[in-house]
């Protein structure tokens, strides 16, 4: 097995840390078959558990009509686990007194002081009210604060922000601050704190960190993220010294090529810096990550160093927050996001299981994850301290059912 961090030791046998290996094999078995059915590209799965890596499999190519395997090394477009650290930068600013979660973000981006909200009409001639509550802190980091995504196709004010430049992408040139006052000029989908609705909440969520900070996201997450985790393969876009070819090539239902405008774009560093789904990373980069948020906030087991954030936080940032602890059917908007609706709750940045038996897949509760849009994702169990990530590039994340199936696959491997 390829080491993938050199500062996490192997298993040598699953069965060292509760795996059966031959069950265990079912799981590169079920994605490789969606490889030779020409629905995936390649795929790379690694799979943790007490700080020992247990599991690493690959299959396919990272770029197919290049005939480039998928490597160790292939960097990957992982968008809204992109989230995950922005979250966490966030909370590490929480840690140093800079704000409260129930302080209002006008405080630092008045833009969203007066942001009124859709009640009724279409795009072109939206109904609003003020605001009754302020967008607060925790509902950025909850999805509750109203912002939505164009490409949900679900609501008059989504088609608004399609009309403005905003489905897959930002309108040219735009930088986070532009970003932020766009935004804030068109309505809300409810008063902030009423529901939950996936949208580019995280997004402004990186400009407040920047404004707090006092300095670009991408150097707010060197200091407080990368460098703490010897993360050195993470970035928004590739940077000059990057081997191009090092990056996926990104594909659609199909295994089809989407336009250069998609794949291009991380390329090289954009002029917005989104904290909702900007960076390319590695799968070892990203485990470093996934490893801190296993340990209660640090790098190490055994160390201070290294620390990113508290365990206290870490334990706050992965609860429901969601009012009365129901789940996101009940209080999200029915449609389509990184993580199925029932019985899972969302926190500070993750989404959880509340109640394995409604979720419908085998899981722990607790078990906190997201994803990206190119079907990335990744979860981390406390019950079983187990860390799982997966990267591949299909787009839309919905296109096959990898979630589920990862947590049904690996957890019937544990004996």
């Amino acid at each position: 097995m390829t080491d993938l961090l050199s500062d996490l030791t192997v298993a040598t046998d699953p069965a060292e840390v509760g795996f059966d290996a031959a069950r265990l094999q079912r799981l590169d078995r079920r994605l490789a078959r969606w490889v030779d059915e020409g629905q995936l590209p390649g795929f790379l799965v690694t799979v943790a558990r007490h700080g020992r890596l247990v599991h690493v499999g690959k299959y396919g190519h990272r770029d197919v009509e290049a005939g480039r395997p998928v490597t160790d090394d292939t960097r990957w477009r992982v968008y809204s686990m992109t989230k995950a650290i922005t979250s966490v930068a966030a909370m590490s600013l929480y840690e140093e007194g800079a704000f409260q979660l129930g302080d209002p973000i006008s405080q630092w981006l008045p833009e969203w002081a007066e942001t009124p909200v859709y009640v009724a009409g279409s795009e072109l001639k939206p109904v609003t009210v003020p605001q009754t509550e302020p967008i607060r802190v925790w509902h950025l980091l909850t999805h509750t604060a109203g912002i939505t995504y164009g490409f949900h196709h679900a609501h008059p004010v989504d088609t608004l922000y399609r009309l403005r430049g905003y489905e897959w992408d930002t309108p040219p040139g735009a930088d986070s601050a532009e970003v932020s006052r766009q935004l804030a000029a068109m309505p809300l989908l409810f008063q902030p704190g009423s529901e939950w609705n996936y949208g580019m909440s995280t997004d402004v969520l990186g400009r407040l960190v920047e404004v707090i900070a006092g300095k670009p996201l991408d150097e707010v997450f060197q200091e407080r993220v990368f460098a703490p985790l010897g993360m050195t393969e993470t970035s928004f876009g590739l940077r000059p010294a990057d081997d191009p070819d090092s990056l996926a090539q990104l594909y659609g239902p199909g295994v089809t090529l989407l336009p250069p405008a998609f794949a291009d774009a991380a390329h090289s560093k954009p002029a917005f810096l989104s904290g909702g789904g900007g960076l390319v990373s590695t799968a070892g980069d990203y485990l470093r990550f996934l490893e801190m948020l296993r340990r209660g906030g640090t790098a190490a087991d055994d160390a201070d160093a290294g620390r990113v954030l508290g365990p206290r936080t870490v334990a706050h940032m992965v609860r429901n927050h969601l009012p009365g602890n129901v789940d996101l059917e009940t209080y999200g908007r029915p449609l389509y996001a990184e993580s199925p609706l029932r019985g899972v709750g969302f926190g500070l940045g993750f989404s959880m299981v509340l109640d394995p038996a409604r979720y419908g897949a085998v899981a722990s509760a607790g078990d906190f994850s997201w994803g990206g849009a190119a079907s990335t994702a990744f979860y981390v169990d406390p019950v079983e301290d187990l860390t799982v990530g997966f990267y591949t590039q299909l787009m839309p994340s919905s296109t096959l059912p990898i979630r589920p199936y990862l947590r049904q696959l690996i957890n019937q491997a544990l004996v």
